[in-house]
């Protein structure tokens, strides 16, 4: 099933351009391609972090210095 497109005018840094293209090449695959895939992934990433938050939101918050004190006390520092 194909998915709608829409271009975009993105500003690269010209090394990561060159790299971008570079990988095009080597993987016969079009720089669009390789963004989106690297768009989805930061997004899935995102998604996932979303969800581990929520999962641990009722979990009671240690201060720094509480962790500190634990830290040493169980040896770690």
């Amino acid at each position: 099933m194909a998915t709608a497109t829409r271009r975009a005018t993105v500003y690269l840094d010209s090394e990561l351009h060159k790299a971008l293209k570079l990988k095009a090449v080597e993987t016969s695959r079009s720089v669009s391609d390789l963004v989106n895939d690297a768009i989805r992934e930061a997004l899935a990433e995102d998604a996932e972090d979303i969800a581990a938050f929520k999962e641990r939101s009722g979990e009671r918050l240690l201060s720094y210095d509480e962790m500190v004190k634990r830290l040493k006390r169980d040896g770690r520092i």
